[in-house]
């Protein structure tokens, strides 16, 4: 009894594990042989690409490349590189049937042209920037000359008179150059 339990479990052992290593069964007939309406056989090339579930995928690159095409491409390819050129031809194909002309091109030209107008933009702002700061450090300076000539000449003043020119900003927009710093430097 004890031999034939150990034979039991390591027949089990042996069963799951090959039940983990064998591929999924697929009980419904990939996508593209559903489309095609052909026997799905057991190593499709194009079933682990095309499942039953997505039949929309394969009929947009069937429509641009053919099936014929499709199963070369990936047959010529390793492994590990074949869902990415299914993705690749399947983005081709939606672009090329949007814009049979350019294809993928045109969406990547277009793209391009945004980007440069997008960076003229950041230019253009970045040096508006730059410009509005050189007017504020420009201001700041002439309002800093301003104080210091008229502290330098009221200097005799008592500080009651002082107090007084502090709370009023007038005297400031009394003189003619500081207008000047708040022109626009391109006018």
């Amino acid at each position: 009894m004890n031999s034939s339990s150990s034979s039991f479990s390591s027949s089990v052992a042996t069963a799951t594990s090959s039940i983990l290593s064998t591929p999924p069964v697929i009980l419904s007939p990939c996508a593209a042989c559903k489309i095609l309406r052909r026997r799905c056989v057991e190593k499709c090339v194009l079933a682990p690409y095309f499942p039953p579930t997505e039949p929309l995928k394969f009929t947009i690159a069937h429509r641009v490349f053919g099936a014929s095409n499709i199963i070369k491409m990936l047959q010529e390819l390793p492994e590990e590189q074949r869902a990415d050129a299914v993705n690749s031809m399947v983005y081709e194909a939606n672009a090329r049937i949007r814009d049979p002309v350019y294809g993928c091109a045109g969406a990547i030209c277009q793209l391009q042209k945004q980007i440069s107008e997008l960076q003229a933009e950041f230019a253009k702002a970045h040096a508006e920037i730059m410009n509005l700061k050189c007017q504020n450090s420009n201001l700041l300076a002439l309002v800093c000359m301003e104080v210091s000539e008229n502290s330098s000449s009221s200097s005799l003043l008592s500080s009651d008179h002082i107090n007084d020119y502090g709370n009023n900003t007038s005297m400031f927009l009394e003189d003619n150059s500081v207008y000047a710093a708040w022109e626009p430097l391109w006018t």
